[in-house]
């Protein structure tokens, strides 16, 4: 009986004569005269079709990971090490060739051992980039010296032709990153997320094994990429270029070899320590640090919601449901240098990372995981659309989005936005200050309530799924543009063993209409006693 790497060998074998000959890994150890001289492999047929129908029928074979034959070796290159390796300018792909972007590569490393094969694609013939220690400057007596059967890079960057930083980045698993519309790298996106903080997990990383590079003369680049994992194959098309930020157009085709509980496309990674509402989980001396500080969905139906992140006592998973869902992202709405104070990182410049459907996407929710973190270098916040049909192997998913790097949502406002959420105690100043009450104010937008103020009617619509609220106001802050909510949450009755999380729901409203978009809180009984300790 022949094993899992026979059978995808043997797969791989009998598609040579459906010009898939460039997928073998065998490639890399028979490469030309012109390769062992610097150049690239020999030219095969290739489209994003083609490409669809290998991740097909992958995905009918057996799992067989990429072997890393030199494993003992990259394992010694842990991150200070792996920053001591440079790669060699002149070896730069597509230098100095105008207005085309050029790329350069990433070296294996302990945290990104498996291989990853690089091809360029040129009038429909794609060529390997072959993996060689020449295109790399590495220090004497480095371990990355004693690599000899490598055969893959860990990644590439893309960068800028004339000023030679790099703009978009792909490194690990199905991760990639870009500098947005400031030049500030900050929170990634993947190609697919499986089984993201389910009960018995654990979390399955599909990873791109082999990237395609097309350039665009306008400076831009498609990079079509396979998908490899034990559950999930794929092929996908991404289209980047630059315009106020940057703009990317996913195509992706997904197949499944095995069943999925949670399956997340498009998803989104970033980072959220602490804000202006859990200041108080850091004893650090910044006002705030966080990559993103919201969700914002705008659903189907024309309502547009906005959830504040949270850095819960526990790994939490949301969905929030949105057929057909017209967009969303991981947004940072403070934009204030004040706010952050780190002249290091620059939080403020962060770019917001919206998502947009093309077509219908039907039934589905955005999911939202946020885990427990104590430090800004993990990524604690992961968004992504979890299509309602049952994700089973054998299934087959089509999804289309555009990317949008930029400051903040393409999308247009239709109605006030909220701007800031605070908790403190609650009560009433120079009353005495009753037990287990927060008071919570949400700074909004004026717009759609010019002209109005405290008496014309503009009230404050606001639910809860436990506790009590009381002495809901809303009104215009003097000498602003901005308005404020404020209400009290009594949870007094709630046990202080039950962390159960309280959701809230709000919205300001006149005269029947709502005014502005729908808020989204949740907030943790423990979180909010230890807010009323740190004001005792």
């Amino acid at each position: 009986m022949q094993g899992p790497c026979h059978s995808r060998r043997g797969f791989l074998e009998a598609a040579l004569g459906s010009g898939a000959f460039f997928l073998l890994p065998q490639i890399a150890r028979a490469q030309s005269a012109a390769v062992a001289a610097g150049g690239t492999g020999p030219a095969e047929p290739f489209s994003y079709g083609i490409l669809t129908e290998m991740a097909r029928a992958l995905a009918r074979e057996p799992f067989a990971a990429m072997p890393v034959p030199d494993a003992a070796v990259i394992e010694q290159i842990d991150y200070d090490r792996h920053n001591q390796v440079r790669f060699r300018k002149e070896a730069t792909l597509w230098a100095d060739q105008g207005d085309v972007s050029p790329v350069q590569f990433f070296f294996p490393g302990r945290y990104f051992p498996e291989p990853v094969h690089i091809y360029t694609v040129e009038d429909g013939q794609a060529r390997e980039v072959p993996f060689s220690l020449d295109m790399f400057d590495i220090p004497a007596g480095h371990p990355a010296q004693d690599l000899t059967h490598t055969e893959g890079f860990a990644g590439f960057k893309v960068m800028d032709p004339k000023t030679g930083l790099d703009w978009m980045a792909v490194l690990g698993a199905s991760y990639w990153r870009t500098s947005g519309y400031s030049g500030q790298f900050g929170m990634s996106v993947r190609g697919l997320a499986v089984d993201t903080a389910i009960p018995n997990g654990p979390e399955e990383f599909p990873r791109f094994t082999r990237f395609w590079l097309e350039p665009m003369s306008d400076g831009g680049i498609v990079a079509y990429a396979l998908m490899e994992s034990p559950r999930v194959t794929g092929a996908y098309r991404i289209e980047s270029h630059r315009d106020n930020g940057v703009i990317q157009d996913v195509d992706a085709k997904i197949f499944l070899r095995g069943d999925i509980e949670r399956l997340g496309i498009a998803p989104l990674t970033s980072m959220f320590w602490f804000g202006k509402h859990n200041a108080d989980v850091s004893p650090d001396w910044r006002p705030e640090v966080h990559d993103s500080d919201g969700l914002e969905i705008h659903s189907g139906s024309g309502e547009r919601i906005w959830r504040p992140l949270n850095n819960p006592p526990h790994t939490m998973a949301n969905a929030f449901m949105a057929p057909n869902v017209k967009g969303f992202g991981l947004m940072q709405r403070e934009r204030d240098f004040a706010r952050y104070q780190d002249d290091g990182v620059f939080y403020e410049k962060r770019a917001s990372v919206w998502v947009e459907p093309k077509g219908d996407w039907g039934d589905g929710a955005v999911s939202l995981v946020e885990i427990s973190t104590d430090d800004e270098i993990y990524d604690n916040i992961v968004a992504s659309w979890q299509p309602a049909a049952p994700a089973v192997a054998g299934a087959e998913f089509d999804f289309a989005y555009r990317l949008y790097w930029m400051k903040d949502a393409p999308v247009e406002p239709v109605a006030a936005r909220f701007l800031a959420v605070r908790i403190g105690e609650g009560g009433v100043p120079g009353q005495v200050r009753p037990e287990n009450v927060v008071k919570v104010v949400c700074d909004l937008e004026g717009r759609g309530l010019e002209g109005l103020g405290r008496g014309d009617g503009v009230e404050l619509n606001v639910s809860a799924s436990r506790g009590t609220v009381t002495d809901e106001v809303v009104y215009p802050i003097a000498t602003k543009d901005t308005w404020r909510a404020m209400f009290d949450l009594d949870f007094a009755d709630i046990p202080a063993e039950d962390d159960a999380p309280i959701d809230l729901r709000l919205f300001v409203e006149y005269e029947g209409e709502a005014k502005t978009e729908t808020l989204l809180l949740q907030l943790f009984p423990s979180q909010l006693r230890r807010i009323l300790q740190s004001h005792a």
